[in-house]
């Protein structure tokens, strides 16, 4: 089944066309975009112009074009700022109703900011921060804790907004760029919520998706996805150094940013300290996550997801045929493994180990559905490269690195473009856990379930496992003696497996 949605912005207008997969899960299909800026056509006394209703019909009968293609009903067709501060917002929504297949919902500040921040509670973990959504007419900045919106507000300034009051030339001088810091910084100051909070700021909107997209391209960064992206004070410092250092010949040919976007995105980036500063944020997250996708989580709930992880899991074992069955049973044995280990202080183990640990058991090789013979770099590929809502960049490439384990020479592989998000002692623990996982998995080798406990004994240098089964374990005695030397390597001791058929 398939979904669109058009966004009707102030800076762009976009058609995106989503397919639910197996699992529920909204896959995105299609995203067409275009840069009408529809704000340069409101009039300073709030008039919409004929010839921003032309722009706005030229793009939506493009639109038209692609969703018929895909013959989709009842697309959802939202307007924000430049449309709602239209004063002819009626004869708006009236000639686009009668000239296109679209009816037009004009989106109050509310909602706005609300559908911002169900995206974000939706795809990430954080139970409280602020949320900002920088749009080209508007910014939205809302407060929420215990994941339920506490305040919201909606400034009449955006990215476009601002560089058409404050900056004459393509790019500001310093001065411009000072008085605009000043209006923003006077703007956020009038609101007692954000001031000194100390919260994580939790940003969407194509101006901060460029801002993280420059910043990754400064850094090399090793792995794909902008979305839970994290940067602090100094990171958006940076970027607006090198920003600033440009032409806007230069700035247009920046990969890592939009063309249409190369006038505003000193602007934007100059909110984005402000808003820091003023709350004086603990770090800076990108949302991938935005206003579409909370209208979307709107209609098909639930409303709020009892946990964001928990939900990725899912789509994962869905997407990916997870075997849930074989997998629960690894889970009860791995963590007799590790508990016993660490009460045997075999290891220095802690509750956050464990955790990582249970993730990884439940996906496991799962890239073994695009191969089987290579089933452990398409897990590490897909796990440290897919988005999972609800978990870091860095917490995706740890579990990528458990799940995948095969050997050492590719931990090694796999770890390397890393070496500088690690330490060594944290690295050893990754390899050792992913060959407690390995080896907990050659226990179940057959799927049968078979092995019911296991006991785990210091005898002088030698752990000694025993393995209690309830049928022939010929398979998994083959398997486990085969893998038990990734765990004696990381221990530093030999293990002695002991099977005993019970009834």
């Amino acid at each position: 089944m398939k979904y669109g949605i058009i966004d009707i912005g102030s800076n762009t207008m976009r058609l995106v066309i989503y397919e639910q997969s197996k699992s529920g899960r909204l896959r995105e299909r299609e995203n067409v975009k275009i840069a009408a800026r529809l704000r340069n056509h409101l009039t300073e006394d709030g008039v919409f112009t004929e010839e921003g209703l032309r722009v706005l019909l030229d793009g939506l009968l493009t639109f038209q074009d692609v969703t018929r293609f895909h013959r989709l009903h009842d697309v959802k067709c939202v307007a924000t700022a430049t449309i709602r501060q239209a004063r002819n917002r009626d004869d708006i929504v009236r000639i686009v109703a009668e000239r296109t297949d679209f009816r037009i919902r004009i989106l109050s500040e509310y909602e706005e900011a609300y559908y911002g921040f169900l995206a974000v509670i939706q795809s990430t973990s954080f139970h409280e921060g602020i949320t900002i959504d920088i749009g080209g007419g508007s910014t939205e900045v809302t407060y929420f804790y215990n994941r339920e919106l506490v305040d919201y507000h909606s400034f009449s300034f955006g990215a476009l907004s601002l560089k058409r009051e404050f900056v004459a030339g393509d790019v500001p001088t310093d001065e411009e760029l000072q008085t605009l810091r000043g209006y923003v910084e006077k703007q956020f100051q009038s609101l007692s919520w954000l001031k000194q909070r100390k919260l994580p700021i939790i940003a969407i909107g194509g101006s901060a998706r460029n801002v993280v997209q420059v910043h990754q391209m400064l850094q090399n960064y090793p792995i794909a996805g902008i979305h839970q992206y994290e940067m602090n004070r100094e990171h958006i410092v940076q970027v607006k150094k090198y920003l600033r250092a440009l032409t806007f010949e230069q700035l247009q040919k920046v990969e890592a940013l939009s063309k249409d976007r190369a006038d505003l995105i000193i602007p934007a980036v100059e909110v984005f300290q402000t808003l820091y500063e003023t709350v004086d944020a603990t770090t800076f997250i990108l949302s991938r996550k935005g206003l579409r996708d909370g209208i979307f989580y709107e209609q098909f709930g639930p409303i709020i997801f009892p946990s964001v992880l928990d939900e990725s899991f899912f789509e994962l074992a869905q997407d990916y045929e997870v075997n849930t069955n074989h997998v629960q049973h690894v889970l009860k044995l791995v963590i007799q493994l590790f508990e016993q280990m660490r009460a045997l202080a075999l290891f220095p183990l802690t509750g956050e180990d464990l955790v990582l640990l249970k993730r990884a058991t439940h996906v496991f090789y799962l890239g073994q559905y695009v191969d089987e013979e290579a089933s452990s770099q398409h897990t590490f590929y897909i796990l440290a490269n897919r988005t999972i809502d609800g978990l870091s960049h860095r917490d995706r490439v740890q579990l990528a690195l458990v799940a995948s384990f095969k050997n050492k020479t590719l931990f090694k592989q796999y770890v390397q473009p890393f070496h500088t998000w690690f330490t060594r002692a944290e690295q050893k623990k990754l390899r050792f856990l992913g060959a407690l996982l390995k080896f907990a998995y050659s226990l179940n080798d057959t799927k049968r379930n078979i092995v019911n406990r296991l006991q785990l004994e210091l005898q002088q240098e030698t752990v000694v496992i025993h393995i209690f089964c309830n049928q022939s374990f010929k398979a998994e005695e083959y398997q486990a003696e085969k893998h038990k030397k990734h765990v004696e390597k990381m221990l530093k001791r030999p293990i002695q497996l002991q099977f005993h058929l019970e009834g």
